[in-house]
């Protein structure tokens, strides 16, 4: 079953893919799976491991991206979501950030494939669910033909379930982790050649897809795709998923069901959880994306959304500030 859903996936983003930013993309689409953001197995192990890894039923299916690289911590992380609903488990080996750097986890073990080879066999003796790993195409001065295929081997002899290759190198030296998202180049062409290599294992791409149709044309030489950046900040895309990717036949979910839906769930919120709106309109800035009255959606969002007692009538406002102009186009 997971295998159809990674057909598109929404990518794992620290500070962005949240449970409420699940809540929002799985109102737009129901197949494609979503991850949580990367969370650290000293986070699990010795923090607040609910606070962590808590979702909603509704959010499924979710995959949990675990940062680490202590073969036995991993596993103890593994074990503890085992008491959570998530689909597979996947290792981030592809994050460039100085501070992952410095807990020897993240891109940079890709210079360590036997290391990871020994954190997916741990995990996977922790667990009955899928393993699976996100990497890049290789880091700094590394040939990408040679390692990538060398790190490849490692993980698959250790039983991994499934790749996410970003198209791109991390450079851990000399660029930012936001420059890392679009400076190196990217070499679909080597993600293809790997995809061939290591038939039937599933690998998915990731990196620089930004539309649908991107994403669509990518299909023809991959598993699956993986959008990250461009589904959060046009989350309305999403809505397209079901049917372009999984032949869904029902109608794409409008910008007014969503609104409702994430007004209804806001209130939950607020009642059992005590969450504050904002935290939940942040996720929604983009979704009027195109259309008149955008701009004053996503300032009520952002703005209206943090004042004192401010409540779902928020996102009611916002979706009159879009609807006001489309209804004076119609008549």
């Amino acid at each position: 079953m997971i295998e159809k859903h990674r057909k598109f996936s929404v990518a794992p983003m620290i500070d962005w893919t949240d449970r409420h930013c699940r809540y929002l993309h799985r109102q737009l689409t129901r197949q494609a799976l979503l991850f949580t953001e990367m969370i650290t197995t000293g986070a699990v192990v010795h923090g607040d491991a609910h606070r962590h890894l808590r979702l909603n039923a509704e959010e499924g299916p979710v995959a949990l991206q675990l940062g680490g690289s202590d073969p036995a911590e991993l596993a103890q992380a593994v074990r503890i979501a085992q008491d959570y609903a998530y689909a597979e488990i996947n290792l981030n080996v592809g994050c460039p950030s100085d501070r992952v750097q410095s807990g020897r986890f993240g891109a940079c073990l890709m210079a360590e494939p036997d290391l990871v080879a020994d954190c997916v066999r741990a995990m996977r003796d922790a667990t009955d669910r899928p393993v699976t790993v996100k990497c890049r195409i290789g880091i700094d001065d590394q040939d990408t033909e040679e390692s990538l295929d060398r790190f490849a081997d490692a993980v698959v002899a250790a039983g991994v379930d499934a790749l996410y290759v970003h198209a791109r190198k991390a450079w851990l030296k000399g660029l930012s982790p936001k420059e890392n998202r679009t400076i190196p180049p990217l070499d679909y062409d080597r993600v293809h050649r790997l995809r061939a290599r290591l038939s039937p294992l599933p690998v998915i791409i990731n990196g620089g897809l930004e539309t649908l149709e991107a994403a669509e044309a990518e299909m023809a030489h991959m598993d699956g795709v993986m959008l990250g950046r461009a589904a959060y900040h046009t989350p309305m895309l999403l809505a397209e998923v079901d049917r372009r990717f999984f032949g869904a036949t029902t109608e794409p979910v409008t910008l007014q069901a969503v609104m409702q839906a994430m007004a209804d769930y806001a209130d939950r919120e607020a009642a059992t959880e005590g969450t504050r709106i904002n935290n939940i309109a942040r996720h929604m800035l983009g979704l009027a994306n195109g259309l008149p009255g955008a701009r004053q959606f996503r300032q009520i969002l952002s703005v209206d959304a943090c004042k004192p007692g401010a409540d779902s009538s928020v996102m009611h406002r916002a979706l009159e500030a879009v609807s006001r102009p489309r209804l004076a186009e119609a008549s």
